[in-house]
């Protein structure tokens, strides 16, 4: 799979995910500017890392069962519904998988967050990291996260998450993609790589 770092963190309110913009295969580099976060509903989004098309049609499938679902509801689609709807699509296609691992969460009652592979497994997390620069990522996650963070400590530490992947991770960089969720709706910005 090609490389890549992608994060996601709770807080006390909502999720954060960050991302990196390189597609790189192998040792060619194939764009500099490629958006690895997706809003799915008003509520719920996603970030991922190795094959971004695949990535890509797995968001608007699951974007246009989640407004179907939200019209038989009446309600919000929850992220545990989003997630579990990825899951099954992802493992129908296990013989010929979306090779892409996800992160996908959002806030409805409360934050909440999943990481699924391409088989479709669904593990719930405070904060994850996928793709080449994971290692790196959560060397910064992992002593750093705390339970309810606010707003601006979470984005950065996400932020400085994908940073120290792109340091030492090849397939990593060119540029920062953030995407925050609340109860309040979305938010992106993009930023560069220092």
């Amino acid at each position: 799979m090609p490389g890549a770092t992608a994060v996601g963190i709770t807080f006390d309110g909502g999720v954060v995910f960050a991302s990196e913009k390189r597609i790189a295969f192998g040792n060619f580099l194939v764009s500099k500017s490629t958006k690895k976060t997706f809003p799915i509903t008003p509520k719920v989004g996603a970030t991922c890392a190795g094959l971004v098309a695949d990535m890509q049609i797995l968001s608007l499938q699951i974007s246009a069962l989640a407004k179907i679902r939200k019209m038989e509801l009446k309600r919000d689609v929850p992220p545990n519904t989003v997630a579990k709807m990825m899951s099954n699509m992802m493992y129908e296609r296990r013989y010929f998988p979306l090779l892409t691992q996800v992160i996908v969460g959002g806030v409805v009652d409360k934050p909440i967050m999943y990481t699924l592979d391409p088989l479709g497994s669904v593990l719930p997390d405070e904060y994850a990291a996928v793709g080449t620069g994971a290692e790196m990522a959560l060397g910064v996650l992992d002593p750093q996260f705390k339970p309810n963070m606010s707003k601006d400590e979470a984005i950065d530490l996400a932020k400085r998450a994908v940073r120290s992947a792109a340091l030492r991770d090849s397939a990593s960089g060119d540029g920062l993609d953030v995407l925050v969720i609340t109860k309040d709706g979305t938010e992106e910005f993009t930023e560069e790589i220092k």
